[in-house]
């Protein structure tokens, strides 16, 4: 395992739409492996590949660690997408790993179904809600090319985008 560099904001490569995995590979398990070591050094609960400018479909996840017990699942989601959501939607505070220090309000649907393909090769499909529901579609939004604070009001969004570019431009790095 290696520890990643996660990429900030305003970093183009965080509008890039990432390519689906063809197949599962030992790469793609050591890319997942370097994924969660990164993940759990940010800390954070979730990354997404292109977080780390590896533009591939894949998701690392580990829920139970918010919880500060010292417990672990970790997961990983390849070529993930959702297939199906509920119409009532919920609002969470959103932050994210190449956003530091900002969190904001996102409302997105309550319950997701999703497939994807695990790091054994297996196809699978589940239902998310709450957190879960959450934090794929975050990340989901990522290999997309969308952030989260492209669910904010303009204003909003413009003023993070603001501190971000300047920050850059000052040479400010977010640990």
């Amino acid at each position: 395992m290696a520890l990643r560099e996660i990429i900030i904001l305003p970093d183009k490569r965080l509008r890039e739409i990432s390519k689906p995995v063809a197949e599962v590979t030992s790469e793609i398990r050591k890319l997942a492996d370097d994924m969660f070591e990164s993940m759990y050094d940010a800390p954070g609960i979730g990354l997404a590949a292109i977080q780390i400018a590896e533009p591939v479909r894949l998701i690392t996840m580990d829920l139970v660690r918010k919880e500060g017990n010292g417990a672990s699942e970790p997961r990983a989601f390849i070529n993930p997408e959702v297939i199906g959501s509920s119409a009532e939607l919920n609002i969470y505070e959103e932050g994210c790993l190449s956003i530091p220090e900002y969190y904001a309000e996102v409302e997105r649907p309550k319950t997701v179904r999703i497939r994807y393909t695990d790091l054994d090769g297996n196809v699978k499909e589940e239902d998310a809600d709450g957190l879960f529901a959450t934090c794929i579609q975050h990340e989901i939004d990522h290999l997309n090319g969308v952030l989260f604070v492209d669910h904010i009001s303009k204003l909003k969004k413009a003023m993070v985008v603001r501190k971000f570019e300047k920050a850059a431009k000052r040479g400010i790095k977010y640990v």
